[in-house]
């Protein structure tokens, strides 16, 4: 920087050098100020880093190991921690863990001593974050995620490993305390997310939220594999200017959304919901919120929409979910080993052909089932010409016919703006081929591209569509209630 290099530039103002700093990147700043002392004492300037957004862990693609990264987050978070106002954090796979949809379980199950360091690391982290933040007075936005919840679904990180690791439960005790404190001391909060963050948000977490900021907090995010709820009603009836709610689907009962539904509150603008079918046996759906009281909720919050995953839920249930006045606009339907059917897919259609805009539908399973069997009609088909608004279509896991992805394009054209099929979902009919010439591929290519106005290719890499579910969520919730 040839500014810098001047003797002129040494002498400058240190609310100069500040005002020069707010221009550059994140990136460069850092560069510039490799300049002189003067220069380095200006970077931590706190007007200049008003938002923090970190990524730790995940081995190579994180920039190191979990552990490696620890001295880095702990620089950071003392120089920034007491008074940025935004932060959003994210704990990648954890270091060593290879994810169970691309390589299996091996590398962890075989070594015990690897989840334990894994556990050790975690903890010093978030205990690292949470220190650094329990008496910052000007946060405004705090989002944490953490994908510590695919080892707990497969019992590599359970109650053995955590009392190993951590015994009495004096770091989680600890981790859980600061948390509270940063409620408790916090003025002007907007924005609470923690997902899937093992160990730091108990139900009586929420209870500790300040005056100031129950008045202010307008979304609110608190989910995990625990079995209580970590929100319940009478937490939610102190939050009156609420706009955006994201919770377990068993959690959002009959009497939140009724109190919701009162007319002495600000209306809601996003409500994200995540069902885990695994869950149902000891959390089921039993006091969820009915259709009468969906109906005095969509009265009260007349621009109120719905984003929903379900993981592994059967269509039974999710026939017993998709109430008709549901404000459906974004569902995901994620299994293993649970089928969707076809009359899933027609009530969808059906219900929410006014709001529905995005649709993903997966299945991690070697066999793919054709939904189209027995109809004349593809259910999919129906859904593109019905649902006017859908912008977003994702499947893997169903053979998807060429000559129907091919009227999809064409129903939705260019309006459909992300159009993923992963390439082994896809199937040819025989019978066509023969009055088709040349490489069918190829074909399908051509028409969907001219269908949608644009290039397009199936997925070949199924990272694209096949993406840890609990991940997905978190970044799609966070989206979803951003753009209220």
């Amino acid at each position: 920087m040839a500014l810098c290099s001047s003797v002129g530039a040494l002498a400058l103002p240190s609310e100069l050098i500040v005002h020069i700093f707010s221009f550059l990147s994140d990136r460069d700043k850092l560069r510039a100020s490799a300049v002189c002392s003067r220069w380095r004492e200006c970077l931590f300037y706190p007007a200049l880093w008003t938002e923090l957004k970190l990524r730790v862990g995940g081995g190579s693609n994180g920039g190191g190991s979990g552990s490696e990264q620890t001295p880095r987050l702990e620089f950071l978070m003392r120089k920034f921690g007491s008074f940025v106002r935004e932060l959003q954090l994210e704990f990648a796979p954890l270091d060593g863990y290879l994810s169970p949809l691309q390589h299996g379980m091996e590398a962890a199950e075989s070594d015990p001593q690897f989840a334990k360091d894994a556990m050790v690391t975690y903890l010093d982290q978030v205990l690292c974050v949470l220190g650094s933040l329990r008496n910052n007075r000007n946060l405004q936005k705090m989002s944490l995620y953490g994908d510590t919840c695919i080892l707990q679904d497969d019992s590599i990180l359970d109650s053995s490993y955590l009392s190993q690791v951590d015994q009495g439960g004096k770091k989680m005790k600890e981790i859980q305390q600061l948390f509270e404190e940063i409620l408790s001391n916090s003025r002007q909060l907007k924005w609470l997310s923690s997902a899937f963050m093992l160990g730091v948000v108990t139900p009586c977490s929420l209870a500790s939220l300040s005056n100031p900021s129950t008045s202010s907090l307008e979304h609110l995010s608190l989910i995990d594999n625990q079995l209580p709820s970590l929100i319940s009603t009478v937490e939610v009836e102190r939050l009156t200017h609420l706009r955006s709610l994201s919770l377990d689907f068993c959690d959002f009962t009959s009497d939140m959304c009724r109190l919701l539904a009162c007319g002495d509150r600000a209306p809601l603008h996003r409500l994200s919901l995540l069902l885990n079918g695994a869950a149902l046996d000891v959390k089921p759906l039993d006091g969820t919120a009915t259709e009468d009281d969906w109906k005095a909720l969509v009265r009260q919050s007349t621009n109120l929409r719905v984003y929903i995953m379900a993981m592994d839920v059967c269509s039974q249930d999710l026939l017993r979910v998709l109430k008709p006045s549901v404000p459906l606009e974004r569902i995901h339907l994620d299994s293993y080993s649970t089928l969707v059917t076809d009359g899933v897919l027609e009530l969808i259609s059906q219900q929410y052909h006014k709001t529905l805009s995005h649709f993903i539908l997966m299945r991690d399973d070697a066999g793919f089932p054709d939904l189209s069997v027995n109809r004349n009609e593809d259910p999919l088909v129906l859904l593109a010409w019905r649902c006017v608004h859908l912008t977003v279509l994702i499947i893997h896991g169903y053979t998807v016919w060429s000559h129907n992805l091919v009227a999809i394009s064409r129903l939705r054209g260019s309006n459909l703006k992300v159009l993923e099929v992963s390439e082994e979902s896809i199937d040819f009919d025989p019978d066509q081929s023969v009055y088709i010439e040349g490489d069918p591929v190829h074909n399908l290519v051509k028409e969907v591209s001219l269908g949608l106005g644009r290039v397009w290719h199936p997925s070949m890499d199924n990272s694209v569509v096949l993406n840890e579910p609990t991940q997905h969520f978190h970044r799609e919730m966070q989206s979803f209630s951003a753009g209220m």
